[in-house]
């Protein structure tokens, strides 16, 4: 997984971020992206797409990162932006922020199919960056159990639609609860799903 890098490394690139974002798809609750960069010279192991690792595996692996990482910054955009703007502008905003939030600057990015426009520095955009690339893959795990996190409050804060479960995708478990319950705060009212499950008729 560290061919891209191996690449922008043999053109001179020394610090190489990789970046990837959680919660593009769900009914709710925010966008999270995450920027990392990593010393290439010792992988992690086991790092790899996050939707490929199992939780407790992938607790392991963020504390890992974190404690490995020369750098590491997270974006956060809610929903009242990503119903403003809609879910790909948010997804850019939030990988922009993660970049800001970098104590390093990196030399190049690394990023999970989207390019940055407003971000001024060499980049790659990998289709299916998270399973190909070991820096994309690394923020993906980032991005993903920081965003996780949040519906643990949201269990708490919004009782009876099992977020800690379903972390706000569409299962159906959670459009069996939007059903009974109508949209709470975090519910991307913008989305289908939300539209069709909160009508009262079920259209």
């Amino acid at each position: 997984m560290l061919t891209h890098e191996r690449e922008l490394v043999a053109t001179g690139y020394a610090t190489i971020a990789g970046i990837d974002e959680a919660g593009r798809g769900p009914l709710a609750g925010p966008v999270v992206a995450a920027a990392v960069i990593l010393p290439l010279s010792r992988p992690i192991a086991g790092v790899r797409d996050s939707k490929t690792v199992p939780p407790r595996e992938r607790e392991r692996l963020h504390y890992e990162i974190i404690g490995r990482a020369l750098a590491v910054g997270v974006g956060v955009v809610g929903v009242g932006e990503i119903e403003r703007m809609n879910i790909f502008r948010a997804t850019m905003k939030a990988m922009e922020q993660a970049v800001r939030c970098l104590s390093i600057q990196p030399d190049a990015l690394l990023i999970d199919a989207i390019a940055l426009r407003d971000v001024l520095l060499p980049q790659r955009a990998v289709i299916r960056g998270d399973s190909s690339s070991y820096l994309i893959a690394a923020a993906s795990i980032v991005a993903k159990v920081t965003r996780d996190r949040f519906f643990a409050d949201y269990e708490v804060r919004y009782p009876g639609y099992e977020f800690a479960r379903h972390k706000g995708y569409g299962t159906p478990t959670h459009l069996d609860r939007l059903t009974a319950l109508g949209p709470c705060p975090i519910h991307r009212r913008t989305f289908r799903g939300v539209r069709r499950e909160a009508a009262p008729d079920g259209d």
